[in-house]
């Protein structure tokens, strides 16, 4: 038999190299004809032999593409189309949960995911509850339309917050947890991998970030969860999903724009008598076993959830608030028997309590409700009303600057915000002078105090008397009145009758009704 051999001829070795390379000259046939036509290296099986050049020889991939720019193709649609496909990172980072075999009863899933929190974190079982619907909605954001943050917050350090988190990241779908993310890998990991993100530290990560903040604010609702920003050499603008779950973990309150946004999981530190499982010891099997279960419970209710009615939120929960509660509500529908009242008991509980903390406008609103209020008046100097302002020590406004108390402009931008400006008097001595009109405030006032359950424990009594009452309220409890010279209307069916039987002070010479010269 006789051997084969091989010639060293350059004819010889380009026929060998086009044998291990069969694409090779198609490649560079597209190439060439790519100043006729564009489309010339993006006809599919060009793509596909780019794609494995790009995988198997980077050098060839690096004078592939700069010989299409120095064309004119697209190198940014050159480099999406060629890269390797994203489910290649996801199987690597997020592996593939098994189904649970056996139907999953929702009610009792929902009662072992309860307890095992309660068992690793020390937390009231309202905050327990949330917990555990929030983390079985991380399953569901292909049917969702709205993800609520959740906000795991303790006064103090070593209340579990940490604890906590580590537990729902065992527990949630493709988990992605960080000490600190910058804006861009956030956007581009919620693009490539869909997953939940779990932020550590996030009172600090997000002190000075506003970028961030933005990013964070807008993956509320599915239909405005994008950010644009530009890529490539030639930077073309380009859409990114920000459509995730997110849980943030820190200390203290965040930016209200968060919070409003937010399922608030609060912690608190445990006290002699109170234990807690440690979460670094216990079984993986039993946290496996969980999101397996959740798995199947997910794959076998998904359909039902989606056609689903919308769920009924609880009374007393402002129009955000039932946004965020939707989704868990949901579920609690869904799986029925108990749950339906405990997750609206639980809305109802932690979102009452973040009534109680106004934002720093309203708190602003009800402190001059309550200066109109004091001063029995219709109009106020700006002067006047910013002094009695800073007399109060417990609000904020003596110590708005860092540490200088607030300014007239300052307060006029404030309450601009509300549509509240200010006017400008004649005064009978000549002296004009800027105020404000209490009627300039019943707008700001209906929409902002009022309709969020009541006025605030500053809040004074009316500045005209009722008829017929011989002593009057506002419409908080009467033992919340703080001015202990409220006028008093006498008991006298003739409403023209009534009388103050607190006086006004009378005018100064030089005086209007409510503005000081």
């Amino acid at each position: 038999m006789t051997a084969e051999t091989y010639s060293s001829s350059p004819d010889d070795l380009a026929a060998r190299e086009e044998a291990l390379h069969p694409m090779g000259d198609a490649i560079d046939a597209a190439l060439d004809r790519l100043p006729a036509d564009p489309g010339a290296i993006f006809e599919v099986d060009i793509l596909a032999a780019i794609r494995t050049a790009r995988q198997t020889d980077p050098a060839r991939y690096v004078r592939i593409r700069a010989k299409a720019k120095a064309s004119g193709a697209s190198i940014t649609e050159l480099d999406k189309l060629t890269q390797a496909g994203k489910d290649d990172g996801k199987a690597e980072m997020f592996p593939e949960v098994a189904l649970w075999p056996d139907p999953v009863n929702g009610a009792g899933l929902l009662a072992e995911l309860c307890a095992v929190l309660r068992e690793h974190v020390i937390a009231d079982d309202v905050t327990i509850t949330a917990a555990a619907l929030w983390i079985m909605h991380t399953w569901l954001m292909d049917v969702f339309t709205v993800s609520p943050l959740a906000h795991i917050t303790a006064p103090e350090k070593r209340c579990g917050k940490t604890i906590l988190l580590t537990a729902m990241l065992r527990l949630v779908f493709r988990p992605l947890p960080a000490s600190n993310i910058s804006p861009a890998a956030l956007f581009r990991s919620v693009e490539a991998f869909a997953p939940t993100l779990l932020i550590d530290e996030v009172d600090a990560f997000l002190r000075d970030n506003e970028e961030a903040r933005g990013l964070i604010n807008c993956g509320l609702y599915r239909e405005t969860a994008f950010v644009i920003r530009t890529t490539g050499d030639d930077h073309t603008p380009t859409n990114f999903s920000v459509w995730a779950a997110k849980a943030l973990c820190g200390i203290g309150k965040l930016a209200d724009t968060i919070e409003d946004r937010s399922i608030p999981l609060r912690m608190r530190r445990k006290v002699d008598g109170e234990h807690a499982a440690s979460i670094r010891h216990s079984d993986p099997a039993l946290w496996e076993r969980l999101r397996q279960r959740i798995a199947r419970w997910v794959q076998d209710h998904r359909g039902v959830i989606a056609v689903a009615r919308r769920p009924t939120p609880p009374l007393g929960l402002n129009d955000r608030a039932q946004d965020c509660w939707e989704p868990l509500l949901w579920i609690a529908d869904a799986i029925g028997e108990e749950w339906p009242g405990r997750a609206r008991a639980a809305a109802v509980a932690l979102h009452g309590v973040e009534e109680e903390t106004p934002s720093i406008g309203v708190e602003l609103l009800r402190d001059i409700k309550a200066v109109f209020d004091d001063r029995h008046t219709s109009r106020l100097a700006s002067r006047d009303l910013l002094a009695a302002l800073l007399a109060d020590d417990e609000a904020p406004w003596a110590t708005w600057n860092r540490g200088k108390p607030l300014t007239v402009r300052q307060l006029a931008a404030r309450i601009g915000d509300f549509a509240v400006s200010t006017k400008t008097t004649r005064l009978p001595n000549g002296e004009r002078l800027k105020g404000y009109l209490l009627a300039d405030f019943a707008d700001a006032f209906a929409r902002y105090l009022f309709s969020e359950g009541g006025v605030s424990k500053r809040d004074t009594v009316p500045t005209a008397p009722l008829c017929g009452l011989q002593g009057m309220t506002n419409r908080a409890d009467a033992s919340t009145v703080t001015h202990e010279k409220a006028p008093e209307a006498l008991a006298d069916n003739d409403c023209h009758a009534s009388r103050l039987k607190t006086p006004l002070p009378e005018k100064r010479e030089g005086e209007m009704e409510g503005i000081t010269v």
